[in-house]
């Protein structure tokens, strides 16, 4: 038995169609600011930094200034796509010695230590003055007006100022002024960022006196917030001793590492799938992860499944497992390690993972040999990955996969790097009437993790603690070397032309929720909102991202709307299934065309926050 939440054919919300412009975006009032801006005659890249820059306000828990903004986007103009890397490096400063010194294992999840470039402000206004038509004054007016005078307060934001805002007045005294005074907000409630909406007054200020054009006034804009306030107001901030679980240190991010950044233009990584053509950004994210899963399922006949049927699940949970197991052996930034890309998207490279996909869950962590070469695993996974595992045969999987001998103390024994607090992310897709479309998955710079800047009303980044400090890894920490972030905007193209925009917040799940939503779409024929609304399932396997890296082999989280005989099938499979409420795994959203010509555009109901709007 099949059990579905939404009886065939029938959708939690409309499904948006129209002619003239579509967005899509992980809050409401960013969508609607996007949809602004396209009523107001900007193109698909002015609506997005504009949904952007109120993601920065609304959602200070998901993403901020201070984060990172990855982007994959079609330019009509140039029937061309084009990935923006939106990804800070590490600072100059930050190597594994100074790490190891103050006693760590891991790079922590909170605090300065774990600070890149922040590069958000940097994406967006490059999007601008690359293909973008409007002011940045325009494009930034929504995000001032809801700094300025308020914006109601998500029920998780609440949550998160409630749990760790009590922990701020003597440790994190901007934070806690910030957003705990007099007490933390309750849902709904109204609140705003008045600090932040002077940042924003200020970069505009300096824009308009040192720029007469509009790309004089965005590169002025740059240069206030990489050069100038912005920059000295950080730089300052990060050499300020802290006390926290470490003792007394400073952070390691200089002024002169944010003046010798610019976010760049790249090409993306792209496979085919029958009849249809992904694009991701490079193995600096893991968005080729989605594009092996996708190869390695070429090998099934996924259009004789039904959505939600075990099968479908048991298969694709096993496909994320290989995919995910060669993101850790062998992706990095490419400028600083060679990756076998190539090499992993190949046919016969997938077609030969694709025979390690059996009747059984498997318990291991195996990343495959690309050109016949040893894959190499962080040392610290064995330790870190044994307890989850429920014996002595499987707590030595990750050694048998090819993780190299180690000796030390047991992971505990490093200094404590302090409690994990991390956030989430925040996305954003619009399609134009021109054919532009973009995708953007801003993140990072969560105000429970980093403290407030006193005087910018926003916070560093934390994504270096997706670095590993051993040494010789495609991911190991080096000066100006990008992390292996997770964030994953995608772009579907057929016949040459765009035909979705799609991303999803989610951390390590990101290529995970939005695999089963491009199968139900492009395999089994649902409806763009129909493929958001279906159940959705992932797995834990594979050691995350982030700080601590715990994993936890053989898992599946899945939500009971699959329905108790799948679950149970799962079970029997070898799967190690939590069952999680329904309408709590993921946060789709997704733009494009359909074969009338139509725009399309769908949003998760998940969360009661997600909305698509267009016309």
């Amino acid at each position: 038995m099949v059990a579905m939440h939404l009886p065939p054919g029938f959708t939690t919300r409309p499904e948006i169609k129209g002619t003239f412009g579509m967005v899509a975006a992980s809050h409401w009032l960013a969508a609607q600011a996007g949809m602004g801006m396209l009523e107001r005659g900007g193109n698909a890249f002015d609506a997005a930094a504009t949904a952007g820059f109120v993601l920065e306000v609304v959602e200070p828990h998901q993403n901020g200034p201070g984060g990172e903004a990855p982007m994959v986007l079609w330019s009509a103009a140039e029937s061309h796509v084009f990935v923006v890397d939106g990804q800070g490096p590490a600072p100059a400063m930050a190597t594994p010695e100074r790490f190891l010194d103050l006693g760590l294992e891991l790079v922590p999840g909170t605090g300065l230590l774990a600070a890149c470039v922040p590069a958000a402000l940097g994406s967006w206004l490059l999007l601008l003055e690359r293909f973008g038509t409007m002011p940045l004054r325009e494009v930034l007016a929504p995000a001032v007006h809801y700094a300025r005078h308020g914006f109601p307060v998500l029920p998780v934001l609440s949550r998160v100022l409630a749990e760790v805002g009590r922990d701020w007045a003597t440790s994190w005294p901007a934070t806690a002024e910030l957003w705990c005074s007099p007490q933390p907000p309750s849902p709904g409630e109204r609140r705003n960022n008045e600090v932040l909406a002077g940042t924003y007054e200020r970069i505009l200020r300096e824009a308009e006196v040192g720029g007469r054009t509009r790309e004089g006034q965005l590169e002025a804009a740059r240069r206030a917030v990489y050069e100038g306030f912005v920059a000295e107001a950080i730089d300052a901030f990060a050499r300020t001793p802290v006390h926290d679980e470490l003792g007394v240190h400073e952070g390691f991010l200089r002024g002169d590492d944010l003046a010798s950044w610019r976010p760049s233009l790249e090409e993306p990584v792209r496979r085919r799938y029958r009849d249809i053509e992904v694009a991701k950004t490079g193995p600096w994210g893991q968005g080729p992860v989605l594009l092996q899963q996708l190869g390695l399922l070429e090998g099934f006949d996924i259009a004789d499944l039904a959505p939600g049927r075990a099968e479908l699940v048991h298969l694709t949970t096993e496909c994320a497992k290989l995919a995910l197991a060669d993101r850790e052996a062998w992706y990095g930034d490419p400028r600083f390690v060679e990756v076998p890309l190539e090499e992993l998207l190949s046919g016969h490279y997938c077609d030969g993972r694709q025979r390690l996909v059996g009747e059984e869950a498997s318990l291991e962590l195996r990343p495959g040999r690309p050109g016949g070469c040893s894959p190499r695993l962080p040392a610290l996974l064995e330790r870190l990955s044994a307890p989850s595992y429920a014996g002595p045969a499987e707590a030595s999987a990750y050694h048998r996969a090819g993780a190299p001998a180690h000796g030390g103390q047991p992971a505990g024994a490093g200094r404590s790097a302090g409690p994990a607090r991390p956030g989430d992310t925040c996305h954003v897709d619009v399609v134009d009437r021109l054919g532009n479309m973009v995708s953007a998955t801003p993140s990072g710079g969560w105000l429970q993790s980093s403290p407030a800047i006193p005087g910018l009303g926003f916070c560093l980044g934390t994504r270096a603690q997706m670095f590993w400090l051993e040494e010789g890894l495609p991911n190991s920490l080096a000066p100006g070397k990008r992390p292996r972030t997770t964030l994953s905007p995608g772009l579907v193209l057929r016949d040459g032309a765009p035909v979705l925009a799609f991303g999803t917040p989610g951390g390590d799940q990101q290529d995970q929720w939005t695999l089963p939503f491009l199968l139900y779409h492009f395999d089994l024929g649902l409806g763009l909102q129909e493929s958001i609304d279906a159940a959705n399932w992932h797995t834990t396997h594979v050691p995350s991202s982030f700080y601590p890296r715990d994993a936890h082999p053989g898992s599946v989280a899945a939500e009971r709307t699959l329905g108790p005989d799948v679950l149970e099938d799962l079970r029997r499979r070898g799967h190690r299934v939590t069952e999680l409420p329904e309408w709590s795994i993921g946060r789709v959203t997704a733009v494009g065309t359909d074969e009338r010509g139509l725009l399309v555009a769908g949003a998760d109901p998940r969360n009661a926050q997600a909305y698509a709007t267009g016309r």
